[in-house]
């Protein structure tokens, strides 16, 4: 290593590289210029897949054509549902669908090249395959056989019907859709990095997406949020939670679901959706979980001035929504693909391999003994 260069722990404050696909300007959140809080209120995740994917938001007739695309790619292969069902009933499923992704990937359609367009194609092939994969894996460990997607169905309408086997309400198909736009994309994070990483050797998309799957699965990063969820479900009043919260304070414990590297003064994906999360609670009449929220919450903010990221309100809406938490992570991987398949892209347009360099802490340089003189 040069002499002189300086490490920085988790490449904190280290640029490696540039992106035009989102960025964090001053706290806010951009996906390629358009502010998170706008897209949240006005755009569907499928637009937002297409404004990574393409550059700009659709009119009309583009947005009409990413839903036939996704629709056309829905279907899994018979293996891939084959190999889906011998996989032991305990095993988690993110590490299902990290198998499930590269398995797909040996049956993928598209046209077999390296353009723009293809790898924008191939993208939407892998964000239908994804949410079909932990359709079919949710539906098998019930008891139930995977049920076949639904034409004209928004991707998140189709997931809830594909899982549940049933026509969602507005209110879950409303809010699942809203934690994928959230979700969708955050510039540089530990799973997209691996997924740059991965592209700059001049590996495929697939290989990509499944690397990234294997950075999401930590609960570092897309775990948090199952994390969060099984913090708070450890209590049953808001006097509970805050004496736990006193004590976890008190004797310096990780609170999961608050803080974040890039936000300093709070994430705004986690104020939008925890107004739609209050709204949720309230008409399931489930205030106590908000009580339990607020407790957690209070100390942390006002006391510690440490912020809840999306992961901290999501745990609880999908918690409330009724979904099991083993599926909390994977919904974030069926919302991330548009954004790593973005970065994929992007990547590929100006490629450099990644080769970081490092500082040796080893033993200084010595000779090699011959064995039979080895004390």
């Amino acid at each position: 290593m040069s002499e002189g260069a300086k490490y920085s722990p988790g490449l904190d404050g280290v640029v490696a590289g540039e992106t035009a696909v989102a960025c964090v300007d001053q706290g806010q959140l951009l996906y390629r210029g358009y502010p998170i809080e706008e897209l949240a209120e006005r755009s569907t995740f499928e637009e937002v897949a297409y404004l990574l994917l393409f550059g700009d938001l659709p009119n009309v007739g583009q947005l009409a054509g990413i839903r036939q695309r996704l629709d056309d790619y829905r279907v899994l292969p018979s293996a891939v549902i084959d190999t889906i069902r011998r996989i032991p009933s305990d095993v988690a499923m993110m590490d299902v669908l990290k198998t499930g992704v590269s398995m797909t990937g040996h049956f993928d359609p598209t046209v077999k090249a390296d353009t723009n367009d293809a790898l924008r194609d191939r993208a939407l092939w892998l964000t239908a395959q994804i949410s079909g994969i932990i359709a079919a894996r949710y539906r098998l460990l019930n008891g139930k056989e995977p049920r076949e997607p639904k034409e004209g169905l928004s991707h998140a309408a189709q997931f809830l019907y594909q899982s549940q086997g049933v026509e969602p309400d507005a209110i879950s198909t409303r809010l699942l859709d809203l934690t994928l736009v959230l979700y969708a994309e955050h510039e540089f994070n530990a799973s997209t990095f691996t997924a740059r990483v991965i592209c700059s050797t001049l590996s495929d998309l697939v290989s990509a997406v499944v690397g990234a799957i294997g950075a999401l699965k930590g609960p570092l990063h897309g775990g948090a949020n199952e994390e969060a969820m099984e913090m708070l479900r450890q209590f049953k009043t808001a006097d509970e939670a805050r004496a736990w919260i006193a004590d976890a304070l008190a004797n310096k414990k990780k609170v999961m679901g608050f803080g974040h590297r890039v936000y300093k003064n709070g994430d705004h994906r986690a104020k939008i959706l925890e107004q739609e999360l209050r709204k949720l609670a309230a008409s399931k009449g489930q205030n106590v979980w908000m009580e339990i929220y607020d407790a957690i919450k209070g100390p942390m903010v006002n006391d510690k001035k440490i912020f809840p990221n999306v992961d901290y309100p999501c745990g609880l809406t999908y918690f409330l929504m009724g979904m099991p938490l083993d599926l909390y992570t994977p919904l974030f991987v069926a919302s991330r693909v548009t954004g790593w398949s973005a970065h994929f892209i992007e990547q590929r347009v100006n490629n450099r391999i990644y080769r970081p360099l490092s500082i040796y802490t080893g033993h200084p340089l010595r000779k090699v003994v011959p064995i039979q003189n080895r004390g």
